[in-house]
């Protein structure tokens, strides 16, 4: 959706889709507007409890299965499974994503982690097409005026031009650009040390993944220390996405900075700082 500051100021139930990097303050400003009366939905969230929960389930058990005890008890009913998912842990699909790399140092075998991949991106492109259903059923069931979206950071990844047209009717699209280089890399090793679910192209995977092996002398996948081949491959992938947001961004909504969003302590801050961020793109 595209405004001007008086159209804004006058758009009664606002939607708006958060898009930039794990960390760069999406759901920060989400969890702030939440005690303002606005709906947050969270893509990860959703992801989590609604299109990953049984191929999460279903890992779970497979392992569970290896233990007798647990085996037994399984199989005759006496207990089950559930997924603890909470939009500030996503632990079960940070775990069912996984790592590439050695089986035996906690990683996932190349042909595995691919078909996670590819569910994982089938989830993302999922739960985006349930946001227009969600902003109704947040306006007409739960009563709330406005509607937050915190997209997951590989919404960019996609490549599903339909996914970004929807979101774009629906709601007003603002990125988070990160700016500044201690910013940047304060954002990557805080990726790296409290990582989330990552989602790469298979193209990027591949190309990264052949550069990865040739620099450490390995042939196969599972030889790679999973811990080693993804904090290298985080800061490559965090540059290969900013032009991917801009060109989300530069049609079809608008930008603020991280630095701006460092600054927003109320819901008046954060419309406040829209405003600027559509009164800037009209200039």
């Amino acid at each position: 959706m595209k405004f001007s500051v008086d159209e804004f100021r006058a758009w009664k139930h606002k939607s708006i889709t958060l898009l930039g990097m794990s960390g760069v303050g999406k759901t920060y400003l989400s969890m702030l507007l939440r005690q303002h009366n606005w709906f947050h939905y969270s893509g990860d969230y959703r992801i989590g409890t609604r299109y990953l929960d049984e191929p999460i389930l279903d890992l779970i058990k497979q392992q569970a299965m290896q233990v007798p005890f647990l085996r037994d008890l399984l199989r005759r009913d006496w207990i089950y499974i559930r997924n603890n998912i909470k939009v500030a842990d996503l632990g079960p699909v940070l775990s069912f994503v996984g790592k590439l790399g050695n089986p035996e140092l906690g990683g996932v075998p190349l042909g595995e982690f691919t078909r996670r991949q590819a569910l994982y991106r089938q989830a993302e492109i999922d739960a985006m097409h349930d946001v227009p259903g969600f902003i109704r059923k947040a306006h007409e069931i739960y009563g709330y005026p406005n509607f937050v979206n915190d997209v997951g950071g590989s919404l960019c990844e996609l490549e599903e031009p339909a996914v970004i047209d929807l979101l774009a009717r629906h709601t007003l699209i603002l990125y988070i650009r990160v700016t500044e280089k201690e910013e940047e890399q304060a954002l990557i090793e805080r990726a790296q040390s409290d990582p989330k679910p990552l989602y790469y192209r298979p193209d990027f995977l591949e190309d990264q993944l052949q550069e990865y092996l040739q620099l450490n002398g390995l042939e196969f996948a599972a030889e790679m220390d999973p811990n080693g081949f993804t904090r290298w491959v985080f800061p490559r992938l965090f540059h290969s996405r900013v032009p991917r947001y801009q060109a989300i961004a530069e049609p079809h909504g608008y930008t603020v900075t991280s630095h701006e969003v460092g600054a927003v302590r109320d819901e008046r801050d954060f419309l406040e700082l829209l405003e600027t961020a559509i009164a800037r793109k009209g200039e």
